[in-house]
């Protein structure tokens, strides 16, 4: 049985530029990197010839929470397709914030690109409360979300 969340991966075309962006514009811990490549890479990718390096980084107030794994493939064919919420893949990664108004305009002052500025949801009539909302892209056009519990 599933006992818990490991890490939630997103392949990245410059394990670098989103390292920096993860790290030092969304405030998450880097944990490390290391690379992947051999009979049992191939494998585990369904491929041949991979080498993947691979970071991990992690919110820095949560303890359990599962790791952000990023992957650039440095060998092995990746096909670049724009993300959509609307087709079914992982549509996006979402990260609670304290103050999503703050967390927001750092966004912008970085020139982080958004969808729209943050939306408040009533979701109290399905047990779930008051939240306010936001989707924005990392380097790759990997879309995430930003989301604040108003109580």
């Amino acid at each position: 049985m599933i006992k818990n969340i490991a890490h939630i991966g997103l392949t990245v075309r410059d394990l670098d530029r989103s390292v920096e962006f993860y790290r030092d514009i969304l405030g998450l811990d880097y944990k490390g990197f290391m690379y992947m490549e051999g009979e049992s890479t191939d494998r585990l990718f369904h491929g041949k010839n991979i080498k993947a390096k691979i970071a991990y980084l992690s919110p820095k107030s949560c303890e359990y929470c599962p790791d952000v794994e990023l992957i650039e493939f440095e060998r092995g064919d990746v096909e670049e397709d724009k993300p959509s919420l609307f087709k079914t893949s992982i549509s996006e990664l979402c990260f609670g914030v304290e103050d999503i108004e703050d967390f927001y305009n750092k966004l912008i002052e970085e020139g982080v690109e958004v969808m729209s500025q943050p939306q408040v949801f009533d979701s109290t009539d399905y047990g779930f409360g008051k939240s306010k909302a936001f989707y924005f892209y990392d380097p790759d056009g990997n879309i995430l979300e930003a989301i604040e519990s108003l109580g």
